[in-house]
């Protein structure tokens, strides 16, 4: 394959990823709400689930074709640049109030996902046991947001969970439930034709550039699959809701640490780079560690500290790339 295609490949996988995670997400919601899910249900599951859906097909996809590299990789680079950039840019473009339950609750599953993980990877393995107690916890902490969001406490929180499922609800008043079914459908052939050919193009691109696959992954694959997060933060901070984009964040890094890395460790152990142990996980840690301080100061993420995360990474990228 010549580089010119290889360049195709990865911005047609990266355009498919983007617009099946979206069709499935608005498919899915659509569905649920006909069957009349809770919208609180359907934000903490579907959606957060949904939004990780590219990220999930790209990792499945290298792992079983052997790129375990670019399946790690693609999760490491994922959580670290959800934190640098998408709420680095989302903070720029407005200041972000943080809401007292994602000090308590989201931010300290989070860091502690992050903390297991790189304790499990220290053998340089992720076993399948490991895989299936990261996924037997992602739906232990979904059953416990799902009991907790019907509290009167977390009132708060519902109105922007509901704002979030009405706008990628489909509204169709003829053949809506085919038309559901349709999207999720699609979405799902999106997603497994885009991470097929963003997963083929990215490994030349590596042979080309003279890059490892673990860069590709911790770089142009994980930012081609966090284009979902990144657009919906984005919009979100301009629509005046940059509390959103906080959400989505931690959420997705809860996700991509137990969903994906423990389903891809299931359907095959994932053998860990050297490199990710002693460099990329610490680069992870310390954008989850540095994030509580930022969110507890006046309970809100301010344009210079989004500016330095967006900094920071450029000196990430600086260490990973010499």
């Amino acid at each position: 394959m010549s580089l010119p295609i290889a360049l195709l490949f990865v911005l047609a996988g990266i355009g498919l990823l983007a617009g099946g995670g979206e069709a499935l997400v608005r498919g899915a919601v659509s569905l649920a709400r006909r069957l009349r899910v809770s919208t609180v249900v359907i934000g903490l599951t579907i959606v957060a689930m949904g939004t990780s859906a590219p990220e999930l097909a790209a990792s499945l996809t290298a792992a079983l074709h052997g790129r375990g590299d670019i399946a790690v990789g693609n999760v490491v680079g994922s959580n670290i640049l959800n934190i640098a950039m998408i709420v680095g840019m989302s903070a720029v473009l407005l200041p972000i109030t943080v809401h007292l339950s994602a000090i308590r609750v989201e931010w300290p599953v989070m860091l502690a996902l992050s903390v297991a993980v790189v304790a499990m990877a220290q053998n340089g393995i992720i076993s399948r046991a490991e895989g299936i107690g990261l996924v037997l916890t992602l739906m232990g902490f979904i059953v416990y947001l799902i009991v907790s969001a019907e509290r009167p406490a977390s009132a708060r929180d519902r109105p922007s969970i509901e704002i979030e499922v009405d706008s990628l609800t489909v509204r169709a008043a003829r053949y809506q439930g085919f038309i559901d079914v349709g999207l999720i459908l699609f979405g799902v052939a999106m997603l497994v034709g885009g991470a097929q050919a963003l997963v083929r193009g990215a490994v030349v691109l590596a042979e080309f550039a003279g890059l490892s696959e673990r860069v590709i992954g911790l770089t142009v694959v994980a930012f081609g699959t966090s284009l979902p997060e990144l657009a919906t933060s984005l919009v979100a901070a301009r629509r005046g809701q940059a509390e959103i984009a906080l959400a989505n964040v931690i959420g997705s890094n809860i996700f991509n640490l137990t969903a994906i890395l423990g389903t891809v460790a299931i359907v095959t152990p994932q053998s860990v780079p050297r490199e990710t142990i002693t460099l990329d996980f610490w680069w992870m840690l310390a954008y989850a560690v540095v994030l509580l301080p930022m969110m507890r100061v006046g309970m809100r993420i301010t344009r210079v500290e989004g500016a330095a995360l967006l900094a920071s990474y450029g000196v990430y990228l600086f260490f990973l790339l010499r």
